[in-house]
């Protein structure tokens, strides 16, 4: 039995690939790209400024929202300590305020 053997040329290293950038044969596309190089580095620049100012104005809003919590964490801890000084200065006054506060509450569940 005979087999019959195959003697391809090997294509991959008879071609050299062409690696010249630029065509003269078509100057308008050389134009076309050169005009959206220019555009995509105009972009890029203008999208670096505005990162940029996103960036610093989100710096200064997580520095300010910063100190506006720890002043609402101060006021809070003046206002529970004010309420404990009351509550156990006027032990009545308190009882009665949570017991109007009760029945508010339940008239308004009640309605529903």
């Amino acid at each position: 039995m005979a087999t019959a053997t195959s003697t391809k040329p090997n294509t991959t290293s008879d071609v050299k690939p062409d690696v010249k950038l630029k065509n003269t044969d078509s100057p308008l596309t050389e134009k076309a790209t050169s005009a959206a190089h220019d555009a995509v580095d105009a972009l890029s620049s203008k999208a670096a400024t505005a990162e940029s100012s996103v960036r610093k104005g989100a710096s200064s809003s997580a520095e300010a929202l910063s100190e506006k919590q720890l002043i609402a964490r101060e006021k809070l801890s003046e206002c529970t300590a004010k309420t404990r000084a009351f509550a156990s200065e006027n032990p009545l006054a308190t009882a009665g305020i949570a017991f109007a506060a009760g029945m508010l509450i339940t008239s308004l569940f009640r309605r529903k």
